[in-house]
């Protein structure tokens, strides 16, 4: 375990892109990008608080999550409307681009902290820009995954303590949903196995774990930190990527957007990405 980057305030949504660890600085805000040797660039400042998760279009152009809408950068740095969501809701959190350029986004269906629980939904945005809910009834909707056959959609319900599938049908619907493992998770990564890295909070402590389908667990990490996220990356893809920052509690989280306890670590893997 080494520790890449340091002074974060909460790194989510870590993606290996074009040679560097992409990610959103929580609280700051403001899209990072950092290369193995730790030299970090502020890429954009990010949008109003509200999740603020990437991917990227076919095309490279970078995809951002809002408030209300996906938003999209532009050759020039700045950002557009993409689609406009806020029909579904507000408060969009993450967000993934599978093969055939179907943007999935997720929204967790309450104002976190500030709000009782209520279940979250996927919503579907097609390449053609028509946008529809997909999935509902998802317990604090996080990190998703899409198989490389673009026939699966994985997701991780934080609050349900579990990673659930969807078989992803022609025009880009989600059905067969089912449990695909009974682990905790946030953010997660899919590596060429097929097996899924997530991170979980223990009794004793937080833990990134490779898990198979079914549930296995075949590899542990104990972290000494709260893990939010985690990707596979680096110039063989196998190096594993983890956000983690202290984590005191909902009923004090403001104090997590205070302060500055957010790093990077990385860690050797022997399955590298997809």
């Amino acid at each position: 375990m080494e520790e890449l980057l340091t002074g974060l305030v909460v790194g989510e949504s870590p993606r290996w892109h074009e040679g560097r660890l992409w990610f959103s600085n929580w609280g700051a805000p403001e899209i990072v990008a950092v290369d193995v040797d730790g030299k970090s660039e502020v890429i954009a400042p990010g949008p109003k608080f509200a999740g603020y998760c990437l991917d990227w279009l076919a095309d490279g152009r970078l995809l951002v999550t809002g408030e209300t809408e996906v938003l999209r950068q532009e050759p020039d740095g700045s950002f557009v409307t993409h689609a406009d969501l806020s029909e579904l809701g507000e408060g969009w959190n993450e967000i993934v681009v599978d093969g055939r350029q179907n943007i999935y986004v997720n929204n967790i269906g309450f104002r976190f902290g500030e709000e009782d629980f209520k279940p979250g939904f996927i919503a579907l945005v097609t390449p053609d820009g028509a946008v529809r809910k997909v999935a509902d009834d998802i317990a604090f909707p996080n990190g998703m995954v899409v198989t490389p056959d673009n026939k699966t959609l994985i997701i991780a319900e934080s609050w349900s303590a579990k990673l659930t599938a969807f078989d992803i049908e022609p025009d880009g619907g989600l059905t067969h949903r089912r449990v695909w493992a009974d682990v905790g998770g946030d953010g997660i990564c899919l590596d060429a196995e097929g097996a899924i890295w997530c991170a979980d909070m223990t009794e004793s402590g937080s833990v990134a774990m490779r898990v198979r389908e079914g549930g296995e667990v075949v590899e542990r990490i104990p972290l000494d930190a709260a893990c939010f996220a985690c990707a596979l990356g680096g110039d063989d893809g196998r190096t594993l990527f983890l956000m983690v920052a202290e984590w005191r509690g909902i009923e004090r989280m403001g104090e997590l957007f205070q302060s500055r306890t957010g790093r990077v670590l990385t860690a050797s893997v022997a399955v590298g990405a997809h």
